[in-house]
C-alpha cells in the first residue's frame, strides 16, 4: 500500500497538479512517503505548519496566510508539506492568497500538499485538488518495522497478524511492550501476539464509536429466517481466490430492516461468526455525538481500521438513527456522502451488516443498489419458526427441548418476537426456580399469556414497514411472504 501511496503521489506531483491532498492520520510517515514521491518527481520536500513555520524556521508561523507568503518567496521546485492545512483554509485571506498563486506555482514546478485527517477543502478550490488517502499498513510494511525492532523475534508473523488495524507507530509500541512483558509467577511467558491483540483492542477504545466484539453464535443460534440464512451461507466462500478466479466479487453487505427484537442485529453478529471473521461494531450514535471529534474522522477512521484488517464484518446497528439527523446539516451531509462513496467504492473484503428498525427514516440513497448486495426484511416469526426459537433457548439453558411440546406452545405465542420469546423461557425459568421444581409447560404458556407483545402496541406501524417492504425488500423467511399478512393483520 504505501508503494501504491508513493506511486500515486509522484505521478500527480509529475503530471503538474498544485495542490494535493493527502488524507492520512499517520503525520511522519505521510511526510516519509511524501519524501520519497517528491524525489520520484524530481523535488524537495518542505513541511509547513502553523506553530513552527517552514521547515521548523520559524519562517511564515502564525498563520496559513503567513505561510503562503513565506513560500512565496522560494523558487526552486519544492513540495510544500502544509500540516493541518484544511482547518486552516476558512480563513477567506489566506484561501484568495492560496488561489492567485496556482499560476505562480505551476510555472515553478512547486506543490502544496495539504496534510490531515480529513481534509476539508472550500467548494471553490475542490477542482483544483487531487486527493489521496493513505490507507494503515499492511502486513508486509508491519513485518518490516517488527523486524527492524526485533530480528529475532520467533512471534513476528502472528504479532503481525494481531497487530493488523493499528497505524506503523502505534504497532510498534505494542509490539515493544509484547517482547517486554515479564514472565508471570511461574515462569510462563504470555503469549506475545495476545499481548499485541489486547492492546490493539484497548488503541481502539480512543474511538468509542468503534470496537471490536466476540461473535458468541453462529447462524444455528439464530431461529427462522431461512432465506436470508441460505443467502449468507451462499456466500461463506465467496471471499477466496477460488471465488476471485471463477469471476465472483467479493460479497459487499446488506441491510437488515423490519420488525424489532427479531433477530436482526443477532443475525449480523451471526455472520462473522459462520465465516470466521472478526466482527467490528460501528456506532453511528456515537460517532455524530462526540463534541470533541469529527464524526467525519471517526468513520474515515473505522473504514480504515476495517479494511487493514479485512475480511472483516462491520455492523452498524439501527444505522437510520446515526443518518437521519446527520443529512440535515452541511457537515452531515459530507459525512453521510463520504460514507455512501466507501460504500460503494471499497476493494477491500469488509461485509457491512447494517440493520434498521424505522425505514422511513433511511435516506434515499442508501437503499440504491450498489450500496449493499442485498435489502432483507425482517418479520415476527410464524408458528413452525417460534417452536425453533424456544427450543434454542431452551438449549441454552441445559433444557431438553423435546421434553416440551413446542408446536403447540408456539401456537398460543402469535405475535411475540424472537426476543419477546425469549424472555418467557426466562421467565418461566424464574417461575420455576420459585417454585422449587423444574420448567414445565405451564409455565411457558403462563409467561405467553403475562407477556404483552410489541405487536400490539406498534399495530400500525408494523403494518405500514411491511408495506413500505412488500416491494423494496425481500423477505428474510422463505415461508409466509410479506404479502400473507395483509387481510389477517397479523405474524405470519
Amino acid at each position: 500500500m504505501s508503494a501504491e501511496t508513493v506511486s500515486e503521489l509522484s505521478l500527480l506531483l509529475r503530471s503538474g497538479h498544485r495542490v494535493i491532498a493527502l488524507e492520512t492520520f499517520e503525520e511522519d510517515r505521510a511526510l516519509r512517503l511524501l519524501g520519497r514521491a517528491s524525489e520520484v518527481a524530481g523535488k524537495t520536500v518542505a513541511p509547513w505548519s502553523v506553530a513552527s513555520g517552514l521547515s521548523g524556521s520559524g519562517d511564515g508561523a502564525g498563520s496559513l496566510d503567513a505561510g503562503l507568503r513565506a513560500i512565496a518567496a522560494i523558487e526552486s521546485p519544492t513540495v510544500f508539506a502544509l500540516l493541518d492545512a484544511g482547518e486552516l483554509l476558512h480563513d477567506p485571506i489566506a484561501r484568495r492568497r492560496l488561489r492567485d498563486a496556482l499560476p505562480e506555482l505551476g510555472r515553478r514546478k512547486q506543490a502544496l500538499v495539504l496534510v490531515g485527517a480529513v481534509v476539508d477543502v472550500p467548494l471553490e478550490l475542490e477542482r483544483e485538488i487531487g486527493r489521496v488517502t493513505l490507507p494503515l499498513p499492511t502486513a508486509g510494511e508491519l513485518r518490516g518495522l517488527f523486524e527492524r525492532v526485533a530480528p529475532e523475534a520467533p512471534e513476528v508473523d502472528a504479532c503481525v497478524r494481531a497487530a493488523l488495524g493499528l497505524t506503523g507507530s502505534e504497532a510498534v509500541r505494542v509490539f515493544r511492550k509484547a517482547l517486554l512483558t515479564e514472565a508471570d509467577a511461574d515462569g510462563t511467558r504470555p503469549d506475545a501476539a495476545a499481548v499485541v491483540g489486547r492492546e490493539k483492542q484497548r488503541a481502539l477504545r480512543r474511538t468509542p464509536a468503534l470496537a471490536f466484539h466476540a461473535a458468541d453464535e453462529g447462524l444455528g443460534g439464530v431461529g427462522g429466517l431461512s432465506e436470508l440464512k441460505r443467502w449468507l451461507r451462499d456466500r461463506r466462500r465467496a471471499f477466496d481466490d477460488e471465488a476471485r478466479q471463477f469471476g465472483l466479487p467479493s460479497p459487499r453487505g446488506l441491510l437488515l430492516m423490519g420488525v424489532q427484537g427479531c433477530g436482526k442485529s443477532l443475525c449480523a453478529k451471526a455472520v462473522a461468526r459462520e465465516w470466521r471473521f472478526p466482527l467490528l461494531r460501528l456506532d453511528l450514535a456515537a460517532a455524530f455525538g462526540d463534541p470533541a471529534r469529527s464524526p467525519e474522522v471517526t468513520i474515515r477512521e473505522a473504514a480504515a481500521v476495517a479494511e487493514s484488517i479485512a475480511p472483516v464484518v462491520l455492523w452498524i446497528d439501527e444505522i437510520e438513527k446515526g443518518f437521519a439527523a446527520a443529512t440535515h446539516d452541511a457537515a452531515g451531509g459530507r459525512t453521510f456522502g463520504s460514507f455512501l462513496t466507501w460504500l460503494s467504492e471499497k476493494r477491500a473484503p469488509v461485509f457491512v451488516a447494517a440493520t434498521a428498525n424505522d425505514v422511513t427514516q433511511l435516506p434515499p440513497e442508501l437503499l440504491r443498489r450498489g450500496r449493499f448486495d442485498e435489502l432483507f426484511f425482517v418479520d415476527l416469526p410464524d408458528p413452525r419458526e417460534r417452536a425453533e426459537i424456544l427450543a434454542i433457548h431452551l438449549r441454552k439453558r441445559a433444557r431438553d427441548p423435546a421434553q416440551f411440546p413446542l408446536d403447540d406452545i408456539a401456537a398460543t405465542a402469535e405475535r411475540l418476537s424472537g426476543a419477546e420469546l425469549e424472555q418467557v423461557v426466562a421467565a418461566g425459568l424464574y417461575a420455576a426456580f420459585a417454585a422449587g421444581r423444574d420448567l414445565n409447560e405451564a409455565d411457558l404458556l403462563s409467561a405467553i399469556e403475562e407477556t404483552v407483545p410489541l405487536y400490539e402496541t406498534y399495530e400500525e406501524r408494523i403494518k405500514e414497514l411491511r408495506n413500505w417492504a412488500r416491494t423494496r425488500a425481500r423477505p428474510a423467511s422463505v415461508d409466509g411472504r410479506i404479502g400473507d399478512f395483509f387481510g389477517s393483520g397479523g405474524a405470519r
